[in-house]
């Protein structure tokens, strides 16, 4: 070899020698020699004597071979403390981590790695209790009434109506006319709706003063006044504690439905936010199934157990009475509505565990900060509003559409269409609870795939299903004279008609409220969708009977028009919420709603409440 070139590769062998050395002396002064950041069993046994004996560890350290550190136990103590004074994450802590080079030291890294994993499924199983306690305690007592209302009123039909003459011809001597008999009946199925008109009117000024969750609890006064008219009302005889409890019934349906979805669409992190907003929807089917379980004839749909089983709504009310106060209030209202930060990061802290919440309290400080000095809006404020109007035509159009897309009237007409389906009367009450199943078992499959298939995907596949089974009912109800499987065909186009609501309509159409509108309008923009919900309703409510006597077959045409209109709409001009913020959604409203002025510099974000008055 050239003796040149040995003598340079000797030389830079040298150098590499001493550069070395020179780390080594640097790492023995920050770590052999107590530096802060050095794990215990680092500072007993020093950096190159990791697996030395319990001998040589005497020598090094001046302690008896009894009195060695456990590199084990050292090593899980020191994470554990960094863990619980600092709340770092795995990898991210400043100290140098115990270095490798033995088997004991292998076996704290890995004992290491599982302390960390256990901690972190911790967090995640703490996060997920208080948030799951939330959804279910707020649930139970609100959605959950209403589509358990809904539901129980179809089994004690005949007999109702029945005490209805009854009452009436021990008061007057004379029995009732059979068409006051269905009229008194009608007004008992619409007062509900009718309450829940007043009750979404009630629902934004108790949201805006009491919070979500007071303006819940709240809402259970009405519950029980109705629980107790309808328990009472064969004893003393009176058909009107009937309709008054049905009103009342109906207020409390109408907070609840606008109350529940904001509170837990502002309680939920932004990953999840969709899921837990659908929740509202599961527990609206679940009440429905219940309904009508609770309603079969072997239970309390009997001649003498219907006053039960209209007062049954009690139950529901008595356990969100007894949980809801345990858990935390809406954080998002704790800062931007009372400014109560530290309200807000104690609700945080118990909803989403020991994770870190940088992240999300930066948001909502930007929430916050962004128009301070803007007051909440009033209902009628948001449709002379320019910069709300896809908003609200989104929230007119679609919840108008979910209403209006016949999937209501199969509820409140069941045995009615299936019977017009050439079902056989001793089947229809069975074939009604499998109408229930179906939409709960929708709304959970829509539950688990909203974040990831997003919320237009959704809708537009939920109208687009609804307007092919419609179309293939209206064809079995022509042809079911011709065909004896005719009638079967209909009621399976029933039963995917409602899985197809399920998937998209049931749940998504609530969540608009919540996430295309901003903190100072969200409550007014929660009052329309009521207001708008339970008119239609009402409206279906009444006309259904005379669509059904008049269109006989093609009763679903006007639905199915609905169901297109629907889905072109949500193709055409409703924006992707999915996975974004609520200031980046409402940067991106601000863009459409003003396309020429999208690059304006003046822009600052969505408006936030300073002070709470409607």
């Amino acid at each position: 070899m050239n003796p040149t070139r040995n003598h340079e590769v000797a030389g830079s062998m040298c150098v590499w020698k001493q550069r070395g050395r020179s780390r080594n002396k640097m790492r023995n002064k920050t770590t052999a020699g107590g530096g802060p950041g050095a794990p215990p069993h680092l500072l007993a046994h020093g950096p190159h004597n990791c697996g030395s004996t319990g001998t040589d560890a005497s020598w090094r350290t001046g302690r008896p071979a009894s009195h060695a550190v456990d590199p084990r136990a050292a090593t899980r103590d020191w994470f554990s403390g960094r863990l619980s004074k600092s709340q770092a994450l795995p990898g991210r802590t400043d100290e140098r981590p115990p270095e490798t080079g033995t088997p004991e030291l292998i076996s704290a890294v890995l004992e290491t790695c599982s302390v960390l994993m256990r901690h972190c499924m911790t967090c995640c199983l703490v996060q997920g209790r208080i948030l799951l306690l939330t959804i279910c305690a707020a649930g139970i007592g609100g959605t959950f009434q209403f589509g358990y209302n809904l539901s129980i009123i179809n089994a004690p039909t005949l007999h109702i109506q029945e005490f209805t003459n009854e009452t009436w011809q021990m008061r007057t001597g004379q029995p009732l006319p059979d068409h006051l008999v269905l009229l008194v009946w009608s007004l008992i199925i619409s007062l509900y709706p009718l309450g829940g008109l007043l009750g979404a009117l009630l629902a934004g000024p108790l949201a805006i003063k009491l919070g979500r969750k007071k303006s819940l609890l709240v809402n259970n006064i009405f519950v029980v006044a109705a629980a107790t008219l309808f328990g009472f009302s064969r004893r003393a005889g009176s058909f009107e504690m009937i309709m008054l409890g049905r009103l009342l019934v109906g207020v409390s349906a109408g907070v609840s439905m606008n109350v529940q979805p904001m509170y837990l669409g502002e309680s939920a992190p932004r990953e999840l936010r969709g899921a837990v907003a659908m929740t509202s929807a599961i527990f609206t089917a679940l009440g429905i199934v219940m309904g009508q379980v609770v309603g079969l004839r072997e239970l309390l749909g009997g001649p003498q157990a219907w006053p039960l089983l209209l007062a049954s709504c009690l139950v529901p009310g008595l356990l969100q009475l007894a949980s809801l106060p345990l858990l935390p209030e809406s954080p998002r209202y704790l800062l931007i509505d009372r400014g109560d930060s530290e309200a807000c990061l104690a609700a945080l802290h118990r909803l989403r565990g020991p994770a870190d919440l940088a992240g999300e309290l930066a948001e909502l400080e930007q929430e916050r900060i962004a128009c301070l000095g803007r007051h909440a809006r009033r209902p009628w404020e948001l449709f002379g509003n320019r910069a709300l109007r896809r908003q609200v035509a989104s929230l007119v159009v679609l919840g108008g559409a979910m209403e209006l897309c016949g999937n209501d009237a199969v509820y409140a007409y069941a045995s009615a269409v299936f019977l017009q389906a050439r079902i056989p009367p001793d089947k229809v009450q069975y074939a009604a609870i499998g109408t229930g199943g179906c939409e709960l078992l929708a709304v959970l499959v829509s539950c688990v795939v909203i974040e990831k298939v997003g919320r237009r995907m959704l809708l537009m596949g939920g109208y687009g299903l609804m307007t092919c089974w419609a179309s293939i009912f209206t064809t079995a109800l022509c042809l079911q004279s011709s065909f004896p499987w005719m009638p079967y065909l209909a009621m399976s186009c029933i039963f995917a008609f409602i899985l197809s609501f399920g998937i998209g309509p049931a749940g998504v159409t609530g969540i608009l409220a919540t996430e295309l509108f901003d903190q100072t309008t969200r409550p007014a923009a929660y009052m329309v969708c009521g207001v708008l919900m339970w008119t239609m309703l009402f409206v279906v409510g009444l006309g259904f009977p005379f669509i059904m006597e008049g269109l006989s077959h093609f009763l679903y045409v006007p639905f199915i028009c609905v169901c297109v209109c629907g889905a072109v709409y949500t193709g055409l001009f409703l924006p992707e919420t999915k996975g974004k913020t609520f200031l980046e959604i409402a940067e991106e409203l601000h863009r459409l709603n003003f396309p020429r002025w999208s690059q304006d510099p003046e822009w600052r974000g969505p408006g936030v409440i300073q002070a709470t008055e409607l």
